[in-house]
């Protein structure tokens, strides 16, 4: 019989290799320097824009704390009062950075995503008269050009921020609702589907706990995307004069109102706002392009 008490161990497996498919996909995610900084950057703005009335020096909402007399300071002045202004403040007397901070706060991108995600998934199992309504919204949406819709929409409604959540939600969800409805269409053929349906599910529980779950990876990664198409149609509805009203800042708005003040040296009122949504969208797009590499197999 041959000896084996020397035999050599049998290696264990790297723990890597056995983890679920979820934490290989965030390993992807950090493998590159330039992930890693978009990740931290747009973790950054998020947490300053979360807590944006804890960080800002200033409630650009508030009307009563502006001071005509210090509009147009340079970064780093001081106010009449004694504060000082980092990124300067614009024609009102509004301080920047706090205008900065309230200014990338927007919820539509998470609105559009639930509704379109919602109808897709009820257009895709129901089939019938609703996938015909949906898809037939869906298709008289996309039909026309995005700002075109948005600049109606406004017309209509009015300017401010609950406006422009509702036109960015409006010209939005369609996207969301063809990619769901196209995923769980190749799901809803799946035996496990047909395997809830012949216990008794009822479908409700069918779509919330068994469809949505393995539909949601391009939505996930479109959503990404759109993130940055919200931020930059908000600002370009904004900077045309029909988005967000003077008294409630937003970037767009910020870079609109500093255009006209940049031949007379007066750079920061549009530099500062630009930058931060530059920041805002490289980071969401680097992110979203490599999420979309690593959800997708091929």
């Amino acid at each position: 019989m041959a000896d084996t008490t020397n035999k050599p161990s049998v290696p264990t497996r790297d723990p890597i290799q056995d983890t679920p498919h979820r934490h290989a996909i965030l390993k992807k995610l950090n493998a590159r320097p330039t992930i890693r900084g978009s990740v931290i950057a747009l973790a950054l703005l998020m947490a300053f824009v979360l807590f944006a009335p804890f960080f800002a020096p200033q409630n650009p909402y508030d009307l009563m704390a502006l001071n005509i007399m210090d509009g147009r300071l340079p970064p780093g002045a001081e106010s009449m009062e004694g504060s000082r202004y980092w990124l300067g403040t614009d024609s009102q007397g509004r301080d920047m950075l706090s205008a900065i901070l309230y200014g990338l706060r927007m919820g539509a991108v998470f609105l559009s995503t639930v509704i379109g995600t919602v109808a897709g998934l009820l257009a895709a199992f129901k089939g019938g008269w609703v996938d015909t309504v949906v898809m037939r919204l869906v298709d008289f949406i996309l039909g026309f050009p995005t700002i075109l819709v948005a600049l109606v929409l406004l017309a209509v409604l009015g300017r401010g921020v609950d406006k422009v959540v509702i036109a960015l939600v409006v010209v939005q969800w369609a996207h969301y609702a063809r990619i769901m409805r196209g995923r769980a269409l190749q799901e809803r053929r799946k035996e496990y589907i047909e395997a809830a349906q012949n216990l008794g599910f009822p479908s409700w529980r069918i779509m919330a706990f068994h469809l949505m779950p393995n539909c949601l990876s391009p939505v996930l990664v479109f959503a990404t995307i759109q993130i940055a198409t919200a931020i930059v149609l908000e600002a370009t509805l904004s900077f045309l004069g029909v988005g967000v009203p003077i008294t409630e800042p937003s970037l767009g708005l910020l870079i609109a109102s500093g255009f006209e003040y940049l031949l007379s040296g007066d750079y920061w009122i549009s530099m500062f706002p630009g930058v931060a949504l530059l920041l805002l969208i490289l980071s969401i797009n680097i992110i979203g392009d490599r999420l979309r590499a690593s959800l997708d197999p091929r």
